[in-house]
Order: structure tokens, then C-alpha cells, then sequence
């Protein structure tokens, strides 16, 4: 198999970066996914920069794997071509405000009729119903509205985005969930359904052990920079060369003898895991001042073999390029450039290994309607002549 989902077909209207993110992982696990786009957009417009070689970066990385098609969904032929499409489809993606699709004739409930079974996965930064459902959100909005962005930055500071594009790409992952979950009921229903994942909810999932803490407790959570509510010492802390994080101490005697401060081990104050949360402002002081004392890979030979705690080197994006652990994972793959541009560029594989049916990620993202006469052949027998026509009335690429 070329990939555990392999026989599924997505027809993907998702832009930006949440919903292709979504059916990236989709792409990757073997489905066929035909990422449709409107026919005037240029290169440039499909993403922001910056741009390699003329392509944009930001478009380049979600949406490797895919083909490409370009339909104008504003004429009656362009949104009947999308209901040909839907009646072959197993799964329509869309990230676009609730309702824009109804308004262009190719939301769910059109292309229910046409496909009982088809999974309409629907992404939205307030889902599809609510106050809040017409509002615009990106990324920072979703973090903002979901509770995490409350949740990080410095104690004393203000909140602060996570430096990731967490509210897109958890939002992605959850809808990829959804689809998984939709696809697998119409093997015992044979009917399909409306897939409503938003970005804001997204966030708040996430925020689960603050949530319950405030319903159990009554507390507040609020930002700790890197410390943990429930377990000291827990963060990064400098060596003599870089960053090291040290959490869960299983072993405190053990870990104070490693980093040479014995008598922290019977310091009544840092004795018990309570103790050192009540005592962090203590704790953490003494031991930047030990810890600064050698370097990462010092301390690494040092504390992992003792297994005392847990603990990990603070990699920069570029250290993971030289990582052993990521080379022998296959973490980094080399993906083409389009259009048969000369070279290559460096994504993140698929997290995901399977024994039996691996993910099989490395081709490039999709040229701008590029498989157009190849998607509609395949999909609708369509003849090479009724493309040109379609093509020549400006309602396909």
C-alpha cells in the first residue's frame, strides 16, 4: 500500500495554514488529496514569504504530497464541477467563514445531496454556530480566546503567543481526528456528516489540567515562565555553553550528590518535592549557580545515565539539523522543488511511524492547477477536449 489511506480521496478548499495542516497528514499517510484553488491566483499570492526561489515557503511546507487544481467556485459551471468532484470524494475540507461555502453552492448540505456518504470537515475560528462564529481568527486570536496565551509568558510579564503556530496547527490535528472518526462511522452507518472543528476550542483542549484545576479548586492559573504548578524543579536552566531542562527528579538525593551540592539533598527546604515548590524562589538560584559550572553535553553524560531526573538540551532549530536522533528517526526529508525548480528543502517527516503501513511523505507541493486535466480524467472520465473547454471559458486552470 502507498500508505495506510490509501484509496481515500480529499478534495482540499483549505488555505492559510490550520486546514492544510490537517490534510497534510492525510497526504502523508497515503490519500489522495487534490488541493483546489481559484484560477487567477499567482504564485506569490498562495502564500506568504519568505520565498525560495519564487515559491512561498509558508505554502511550501503544509501542503507537500498534494495535486493541485484551480476552479473558479464563483460561476454555475465552476460549482457544478465541484459537485461531480464531491460525488467521487470520500472527504471536502474547508477553513473558510462559516457560510461562505452555502454562499458559493458547495457547502454540506448541497453536497450531502449529492453524496450521502461524503465527510464535510468544516474549520472555523469559532466553529459553525455561536456568537462568535462570523468573527475572523488567526493563530494569536485562537491563542488569545482559548486560554493558552494566559497560560505562557514570564510570571511578572504579559501574556505571550507560544512561539509555534500552535492554535493552526492543533486545529488541524484535531480536524484530521475528526475525519478519521467521521470516515470510520460510515463504514457502520454508510452515511457521512459534518466535521465542525474551531480553532478557539482547539486551545482550550489543550488547557485541560487548568480547566479542572479552576472547577476542582477554585484556582486561577496564570503564567509561571517554564515553572510546573505541581512539580520542582521543572524548566531550562544555563550551562556554561547553552540550555538544559531538568524535571521530574525521581532521585533528589541522588540528583544533589550529581551536581555536586550535597547539602542540598538535606536542606529541609528542597527535601520534599512540596518543599521545593514552596521554596522555588530558593531552589532555582542555587542551582543555575551549579548547573552554569559545565557544559550541556557535560551534564548529559553526567545525569542520563544515573536516570535521576528527567531532562533534555534546549535545541535550537538548527541543532536539530545535526541531531543524531533525528537522522536516525528520519525526522528531516529532503522535498523537491515545484515546477521542476532545481534543488531541495528540509521539512519535518511525518511523527507518525507504522510498522506495517508507513507514512510516505517527500513529494512536493502541488503547482498551481497542474493536475487539473489529470484530476478530472481520473475522477470524471472527463475527455481532454471538455477540460480545454472548461478551460477556455476561464472556469478551470
Amino acid at each position: 500500500m502507498n500508505g495506510p489511506l490509501e484509496g481515500i480521496r480529499i478534495l482540499d478548499f483549505t488555505w492559510a495554514l490550520a486546514g492544510p495542516f490537517a490534510t497534510m497528514q492525510f497526504a502523508d499517510l497515503g490519500a489522495e488529496v487534490v488541493k483546489v484553488e481559484y484560477p487567477e491566483t499567482h504564485e506569490k499570492e498562495r502564500g506568504f514569504g519568505p520565498y525560495h526561489d519564487g515559491i512561498s515557503t509558508f505554502f511550501f511546507s503544509p501542503n507537500r504530497g498534494k495535486k493541485g487544481i484551480a476552479i473558479d467556485l464563483k460561476t454555475p459551471e465552476g460549482a457544478n464541477l465541484v459537485k461531480r468532484l464531491a460525488r467521487e470524494a470520500d472527504v471536502v475540507a474547508e477553513n473558510f467563514r462559516p457560510g461562505t461555502m452555502d454562499r458559493l453552492g458547495v457547502g454540506f448540505s448541497a453536497l450531502r445531496e449529492v453524496n450521502p456518504r461524503l465527510v464535510y470537515a468544516a474549520l472555523s475560528g469559532f466553529g459553525q454556530t455561536g456568537p462568535y462564529s462570523r468573527m475572523v481568527a488567526v493563530d494569536a486570536v485562537a491563542q488569545a480566546m482559548g486560554g493558552t496565551m494566559a497560560l505562557n509568558g514570564e510570571a511578572d510579564g504579559p501574556p505571550m503567543r507560544i512561539g509555534v503556530s500552535i492554535g493552526d496547527m492543533t486545529a488541524g490535528l484535531y480536524l484530521a481526528i475528526g475525519i478519521l472518526a467521521a470516515l470510520r462511522a460510515r463504514d457502520v452507518t454508510g452515511e457521512g456528516q459534518l466535521v465542525d472543528v474551531s480553532l478557539m476550542e482547539s486551545q482550550m483542549a489543550l488547557c485541560e489540567n487548568a480547566i479542572v484545576r479552576h472547577s476542582a479548586f477554585g484556582e486561577h492559573p496564570t503564567r509561571q515562565g517554564s515553572r510546573h504548578p505541581l512539580v520542582a524543579p521543572f524548566g531550562p536552566f544555563p550551562t556554561a555553553d547553552g540550555w538544559i531542562v531538568i524535571a521530574n527528579v525521581k532521585e533528589w538525593e541522588l540528583f544533589a550528590a550529581l551536581i555536586g551540592r550535597d547539602d542540598m539533598a538535606i536542606d529541609p527546604r528542597f527535601a520534599t518535592n512540596r518543599a521545593r515548590l514552596e521554596n522555588i524562589d530558593a531552589l532555582e538560584p542555587e542551582l543555575v549557580a551549579a548547573l552554569k559550572g559545565r557544559t550541556t553535553d557535560d551534564w548529559f553524560g553526567v545525569l542520563e545515565p544515573a536516570n535521576a531526573c528527567a531532562l533534555g538540551k534546549v535545541n535550537t532549530i538548527a541543532d536539530l539539523f545535526e541531531d543524531p536522533h533525528v537522522a536516525a528517526r528520519g525526522m528531516l526529508i529532503d522535498v523537491p522543488m515545484p515546477y521542476g525548480k532545481p534543488g531541495s528543502l528540509k521539512l519535518p517527516n511525518s511523527p507518525l511511524h507504522l510498522s506495517g503501513t508507513p507514512a510516505v511523505a517527500g513529494a512536493t507541493m502541488p503547482e498551481h492547477g497542474g493536475d487539473t486535466n489529470d484530476v478530472l480524467a481520473r475522477w470524471l472520465g472527463m475527455s481532454a477536449e471538455e477540460a480545454g473547454h472548461l478551460r477556455r471559458g476561464g472556469i478551470v486552470k
